[in-house]
């Protein structure tokens, strides 16, 4: 069996890993921003459209 003092030992930390940069262009930027909005209307449209769930009493 393996020695119980390094069974239990806790994980050294890890140093936190920097985030990826990108550039992208003017075009492509304006085009992510209306994929975004435009996935923003359709969720809100499809939500309108669910049964609301009635109040709960007690």
């Amino acid at each position: 069996m393996s020695d119980p003092s390094t069974t239990f030992k806790k994980a050294p930390k890890r140093k936190p890993m920097r985030g990826k940069s990108v550039s992208v262009s003017p075009e492509m930027r304006q085009a992510y921003t209306d994929l975004i909005k435009e996935r923003e209307k359709k969720e809100e449209t499809y939500g309108r459209h669910l049964p609301q769930d009635p109040p709960r009493g007690r």
